[in-house]
């Protein structure tokens, strides 16, 4: 039937659109559980991400073995060896330097210039790759969004500084275009990997980049391992949850989204944050946080009302 073939690409690109909003509502929720485990032991965050990612490839690995489909990571190592490192280590890259952003800047500057920068490097990549400058509707949707971001971070985090600003500020330029690297190299593995396989190996190469930083930070006092439950759990969860099926989610929804729509909807991480916040915490979320948070949900639902399906 001709209406239901052609609803049929707009159906599965607001499919991937969800799975790429529920991976920011997970990754949201990781600051609290960050939180958690710092109130219990001085855990550094760089080995707080390195378990983070242990576990989530520790996992990966078991269902990929249960699933059978190795043969999946062994093709996309065979055929795109470089791809795959790049994909993992940038990831990995991504989440160490927002911490050191957050430690040097405040959480404020640091979520703006990490999250605000990936969506407009990629809307530039994706103009400079097709040749046309982004449609109106797209960079109405992104200034909206990152409007949106503005109100949340700045409201949610009043007055949360940093000592060193200049080395924040640049880890948070490095934090975005490490995460917009991640999206666009992941959206072509995505096409052609099954999400598993490729968050299985992408994890598993991002878990590898971060153990000797891991040691390092062992080696200046970091904790590195606990009995406590509350923190054991919450690093089981930090792996599962804001990791594994998180990213997974992520490399799903890219079959179908386009690198600059996913990281506009995965600006529904610090909306979550925020509300996190205000339930958990009993943080204010003020008039200001609300817009913006009111923002970001008419971007994403923007992306959603009319999805673009990109050739290939």
């Amino acid at each position: 039937m001709p209406t239901h073939t052609s609803s049929t690409p707009t159906l599965s690109a607001r499919t991937g659109l969800l799975q790429v909003s529920l991976a920011g509502v997970l990754w949201g929720t990781g600051g609290l559980a960050v939180q958690i485990i710092r109130d219990v032991l001085p855990m550094s965050v760089v080995v707080i991400s390195a378990w983070r990612m242990v576990i989530a490839a520790l996992v990966l690995v078991a269902a990929l073995a249960l699933t059978r489909q190795v043969a999946g990571v062994r093709t996309l190592l065979r055929t795109r060896p470089a791809y795959a490192v790049l994909v993992g280590t940038a990831t990995a890259a991504y989440q160490v330097l927002y911490f050191v952003a957050v430690v040097n800047v405040g959480v404020t500057v640091a979520t703006v210039v990490s999250l605000g920068l990936a969506p407009v490097l990629l809307t530039v990549g994706e103009a400079v790759r097709d040749r046309r400058r982004p449609d109106t509707a797209h960079l109405v949707v992104l200034g909206v969004a990152l409007t949106g971001l503005l109100l949340v971070s700045g409201t949610a985090h009043t007055g949360d500084g940093g000592p060193h600003p200049a080395l924040g500020l640049l880890a948070a330029v490095g934090s975005g275009t490490a995460y917009a690297l991640t999206t666009a190299l992941g959206r072509p593995l995505a096409q052609v990997t099954s999400p598993l396989a490729l968050t299985t190996t992408t994890t598993t190469v991002g878990a590898l980049a971060l153990l000797p930083l891991a040691a390092v930070s062992a080696l200046g006092g970091s904790p590195v391992v606990t009995t406590d439950p509350v923190a054991a759990g919450t690093l089981l969860y930090l792996g599962v949850m804001t990791m594994a099926l998180a990213y997974g989610l992520l490399y799903a929804g890219l079959r179908t989204t386009p690198g600059s729509a996913a990281v506009i909807a995965t600006l529904l991480e610090p909306v979550t944050a925020a509300v996190v916040a205000a339930v958990v915490l009993d943080e204010r979320i003020g008039v200001l946080g609300a817009i913006g948070t009111a923002l970001i949900l008419l971007a994403v639902a923007g992306l959603g009302r009319k999805p673009v399906v990109p050739p290939g």
